[in-house]
């Protein structure tokens, strides 16, 4: 079953995981198997000011919609990119008096597509709306509390001329967004902003150590005339070499866990049993929960001590870091990595959590050469656990290689900045913001470690008059959340 762009893809029914996608030809690591427009998409409540709703780029001034007040897009092309999908929204939010919130928006857009092009196989699409999984036989009492709280605020937003739904169809809707809901970031990937429906992508089964990852790419509007103008949407990458027959797979939660507490979350998020291989031989597990080899071997008593420390530890960071207080989050890490040094080995998760923060942390608030001491042990430890082109592995390198660099450590930095590229380069494909800029930083550091091989005496004079001269550029504030997830549920 093919449909326009997605020859290299096919539907087939996969054994105990119901429907699959399977590749038609063969696919080498960074290939695009296929990209994906959204079927419908909004940005989230907390940033419909900020983001662009139209690329879900972030920006510093935006339109506002004249009509609705609510709407903002980065310019003119954006917004009338964005209008057929806003029209409909725009008069309902007008006579509503304020918009809903996003799940009610995201339904009504789904909804509004659906009149205007009937619930078939849209274009491009190998499954239709209505045959999408919804799960709502699965929900727990509260998840149908607030299913009924959505439809009821839906039913209010609707307006009376727009096409009626039946109430099972409403909670149809409700039902797919909650378990398909796929995570927008911004153009740097860092932060989530919002969530949109991408029937193909819905296709991909889970493994927790997939042959494919999905990449968000907010288009590029600005070459409106050129070649390279490209709309908003999903690219499903190649992370290994995949045959003609292999099934295309994506993990829908981070691997830094071990396998049980992976599979507790898939359960509860996507309501199966994870039977990948990596979890039914616990493939890693042990190296997430190493604990110091050597003479004096801690006992399990004293493991167990500390990882609960740990697990305390970082429910005080997360408050602190809620709020703001930095200094604060810089002391805990301390006091826990004293306890966990003696006991937990170098790939431990609970200990590689502390050096992630840690680093980040010490990272913005420029005390470089501790954080770049961190950041090392941190990639060090995720080299060994993490599938060598992870997205979060690339994002992760890049992140200590910047940190060594601004420590004035050039070699290491330049280093950590290549190994990055390397990896970015295929989960995220080089016309990406990020691995543009993650080049522009290979280009520089490669610049000023050829200085530097070349004079260091003088290398660190002209970097010392450099910084004097121009403030340091400042590291990003930590956020609280880790880097997006794949699919975007809402807690």
């Amino acid at each position: 079953m093919t449909k326009g762009g997605m020859e290299s893809v096919e539907v087939f029914t996969s054994e105990g995981k119901g429907r699959g996608l399977k590749a038609q030809k063969e696919f080498l690591p960074g290939d695009v198997i296929f990209a994906e427009p959204a079927y419908a998409a909004v940005v989230f409540d907390s940033l419909t000011h900020v983001i662009c709703h139209t690329c879900f780029k972030r920006q510093e001034r935006l339109h506002r919609c004249g009509q609705c007040k609510f709407a903002y897009y980065c310019d003119r092309t954006c917004q009338r990119a964005a209008w057929l999908n806003h029209k409909n929204e725009c008069s309902a939010i007008k006579k509503h008096g304020k918009a809903p919130s996003e799940n009610i928006r995201l339904a009504a857009r789904i909804m509004w597509k659906i009149e205007r092009e009937g619930s078939g196989l849209a274009e491009g699409c190998l499954v239709s709306i209505d045959d999408l999984q919804n799960h709502v036989d699965n929900f727990g009492e509260e998840e149908k509390k607030e299913l009924r709280a959505d439809v009821e605020s839906f039913l209010e937003f609707w307006p009376p001329q727009s096409q009626q739904f039946g109430m099972q169809y409403i909670s149809h809707i409700f039902g797919v967004i909650s378990c398909n809901g796929f995570t927008l970031s911004d153009q740097r990937g860092l932060q989530a902003v919002g969530v949109g429906i991408f029937p193909n992508l819905c296709q991909a089964n889970h493994d927790c150590w997939p042959n494919c990852t999905v990449i968000f790419n907010n288009g590029n509007h600005e070459a409106v005339r050129s070649m390279f103008h490209t709309q908003m949407r999903i690219e499903l990458r190649g992370l290994s070499k995949i045959s003609p027959g292999d099934e295309l797979t994506v993990s829908y939660v981070d691997f830094l866990n071990v396998s049980e507490e992976r599979r507790k979350q898939l359960k509860k998020q996507y309501y199966f049993d994870c039977a990948c291989e990596h979890c039914k031989k616990q493939i890693k597990d042990d190296l997430m929960l190493a604990v110091k080899e050597g003479e004096s071997k801690p006992s399990a008593e004293t493991v167990k001590d500390v990882i609960q420390f740990s697990k305390d530890t970082l429910e005080k960071i997360n408050k602190a870091r809620m709020e703001g207080l930095y200094h604060e989050v810089v002391k805990l890490c301390r006091e826990c990595l004293k306890k966990q040094e003696p006991v937990l080995g170098d790939t431990n998760i609970y200990l590689l959590r502390i050096l992630s923060i840690a680093s980040e942390v010490l990272s913005y608030l420029q005390m470089f050469e501790e954080a770049a001491d961190y950041a090392k042990r941190m990639v060090d430890g995720y080299l060994k656990i993490y599938h060598p082109n992870n997205a979060q592995l690339g994002m992760a390198v890049m992140r200590a290689g910047v940190t060594h660099w601004h420590a004035g450590l050039i070699e290491a930095g330049h280093g950590l900045i290549c190994k990055a590229y390397a990896i970015l380069l295929i989960t995220h494909g080089p016309s990406h913001p990020i691995t543009k800029d993650l080049e522009v930083m290979r280009v520089q550091t490669e610049m000023e470690l050829r200085m530097f091989q070349q004079n260091e005496f003088m290398y660190y004079k002209m970097r010392e008059a450099a910084l004097k001269n121009q403030k340091i550029q400042v590291m990003p504030e930590p956020s609280n959340e880790t880097s997006p997830s794949l699919f975007h549920k809402k807690e």
